[in-house]
């Protein structure tokens, strides 16, 4: 068996690229534990720090402070960026012609904006799978803290609304949230080694799932089963972990036992069997929802192109609430070219996902990230068939974990005619100098 040793050459240049990149992959870093974590939403005192701007201009320092360090320059930002940045361009546009309210709507796409900075940073930054980890690391123990506090705080509600606020106010919001990510907190356990860490995922993982059911979501139950189901096919059935299968099943029994009460009313109620209040308030928001996604035809019908403006269809709906189908909301916030956009997006997101899968020299690690990778992205495709997710970061975080795996993968693989090409090019001929780049293992 022949193993090829990485050249001197390379090595260092790894090494130093390593080093410039660390400034840039601390803001990074900061950005996330800000943007998942909103630890100004539940920290006495940091409410009245300007937190989503700061974490805006942390984005852009990490930024301008990645140019010319990484491998990886602009014009080696895949397709998906592009895609995405003419998005947020559209809805720009959208805003400052926007009938219904042009303020507002500018307001929001500025903040959305931020996406395409850290999507891009992401991208040029993550160069390496530790790195790529220690992000998807932040987002996980975030978003399973986020739990615990919401838990705490809001247990002896009829369900989790309005506990934490910000982007997890919302009940549905949280539960896409806690959906989005379990799979990868279960990579994580089953990638650790340490019995502690091991633990503590499993910790998180229950608290995450409890706090799942207690937000009595409905779009969130469904999006869990999608994604539930993608996952335990990857890391069960396909993995040879047989036992996750049976040990999720009596999971979801006993969290359904303990806190699913809400949810099972909630959703039963949808058919019409409401016996008390509570139940009669989940029938008639099922009944204004399908109100919701009339008007939102109406509107996608009536202003075509470039829409309401970014946000404004809770206006135009006349009832303050959003459509609850992310597809119709960019669409009646930004117009068709706007959806479409979007949809290529996030194909290209699949794309990825699907080139990975195909390959068979990724290690047991990556492969598990790939398989989670794999799950969050169903499970958002389809959750966003029953709720508002378009300004979500969550999804655009995903696709750009893809983009930045497949380019690592990429940049590993001499195999792939281009790069071969380029790496034979700077680092001569394989064969000609097996005795000084190759090592024989018997």
């Amino acid at each position: 068996m022949i193993e090829a040793k990485q050249p001197t050459a390379a090595r260092d240049d790894q090494v130093q690229e390593h080093a410039n990149l660390k400034g840039a992959f601390f803001w990074l870093s900061a950005f996330y534990v800000i943007y998942c974590a909103r630890p100004e939403d539940w920290i006495p005192g940091l409410s009245y720090i300007p937190v989503a701007k700061i974490s805006g201009l942390l984005a852009l320092a990490g930024l301008l402070s990645s140019i010319g360090s990484s491998r990886r320059k602009f014009r080696d930002l895949p397709q998906e960026s592009s895609y995405l940045l003419a998005m947020v361009g559209v809805l720009f546009i959208s805003a400052f012609l926007s009938p219904i309210w042009r303020g507002g709507a500018v307001n929001k796409v500025l903040d959305f904006a931020k996406v395409y900075v850290i999507w891009a940073l992401t991208f040029l930054v993550i160069t390496d799978f530790g790195r790529l980890r220690r992000i998807v690391y932040i987002q996980a123990a975030s978003v399973a803290a986020i739990s615990a506090v919401s838990v705490a705080k809001g247990h002896s509600q009829p369900r989790l609304e309005g506990v934490i606020g910000g982007l997890y106010s919302n009940p549905n919001d949280l539960a896409f949230a806690i959906v989005l990510t379990l799979p990868f907190c279960l990579a994580f356990l089953l990638s650790a080694k340490n019995v502690g860490l091991k633990l503590l995922w499993i910790a998180a993982i229950l608290i995450m799932g409890l706090t799942l059911f207690m937000t009595a979501s409905r779009a969130g139950l469904i999006t869990l089963l999608i994604s539930g189901t993608v996952c335990l096919w990857h890391f069960g059935v396909k993995g040879r972990r047989f036992y996750l299968v049976v040990v999720s099943g009596l999971a979801a029994v006993l969290l359904l036992a303990v806190a699913g009460g809400p949810l099972m009313r909630r959703t039963a109620a949808i058919i019409g069997q409401a016996n008390n209040t509570f139940e009669e308030t989940a029938y008639d928001s099922y009944e204004a929802r399908k109100e919701l996604m009339t008007r939102a035809i109406e509107g996608i019908e009536r202003y075509p192109i470039l829409g309401l403006g970014a946000g404004n269809f809770i206006v135009y709906s006349g009832t303050w609430h959003d459509v609850h189908m992310t597809y119709l909301q960019i669409a009646a916030d930004g117009g068709i070219p706007a959806l479409i956009l979007y949809l290529l997006f996030f194909g290209r997101g699949f794309s990825n996902v699907k080139k990975l899968l195909r390959r068979r020299d990724l290690d047991v690690r990556t492969s598990l990230f790939v398989g989670a990778l794999h799950s969050s992205m169903i499970g958002f495709v389809i959750g966003a068939l029953f709720a508002p997710e378009a300004y979500q970061f969550f999804p655009y975080f995903t696709v750009a974990y893809t983009s930045a795996l497949l380019a690592m993968t990429r940049e590993r693989a001499p195999d792939s005619p281009q790069l071969g090409k380029d790496w034979r090019s700077q680092y001569g001929n394989v064969r000609a100098t097996r005795s000084h780049d190759l090592t024989h293992v018997q």
